[in-house]
């Protein structure tokens, strides 16, 4: 999403302050895949996920507790809850008469809002 990002870097360097202070994560497929086709992201941290989902969702994990400072579910804690979900998501999507094959984003958004709501994180 090139143009997307674009935009964005474009809004955060020009814009107005709300615009200014919002801050981004950059993930690539590969470390630096990205310097083949956008050379304006030199300096910026890229992170990579090779194309794991665990990755990126613990690379996301970390990065927003930086950013956010907030206490997040630990990482260990945060896989075991991503793997329930994607054990049960075939299940969930045939019982809402859904392709779990084919389950659109907004779909997937819904299973996913009424999966973590039923499962709520208790800290102790």
């Amino acid at each position: 999403m090139p143009l997307e990002l674009g935009i964005f870097l474009g809004a955060r360097r020009y814009g107005r302050l709300p615009q200014r202070d919002k801050r981004l994560l950059i993930f690539d497929i590969e470390q630096y895949r990205y310097q083949k086709f956008i050379s304006d992201l030199a300096g910026m941290d890229i992170h990579a996920h090779s194309g794991q989902p665990e990755t990126a969702l613990v690379e996301t994990r970390h990065w927003l507790t930086n950013v956010s400072r907030r206490h997040l579910l630990g990482e260990q804690d945060l896989l075991a809850r991503y793997r329930a979900f994607r054990s049960d998501l075939p299940a969930l999507a045939v019982n809402l008469n859904l392709d779990p094959a084919r389950i659109t984003y907004a779909d997937f958004d819904l299973v996913l809002e009424g999966w973590l709501e039923s499962r709520p994180i208790v800290r102790t």
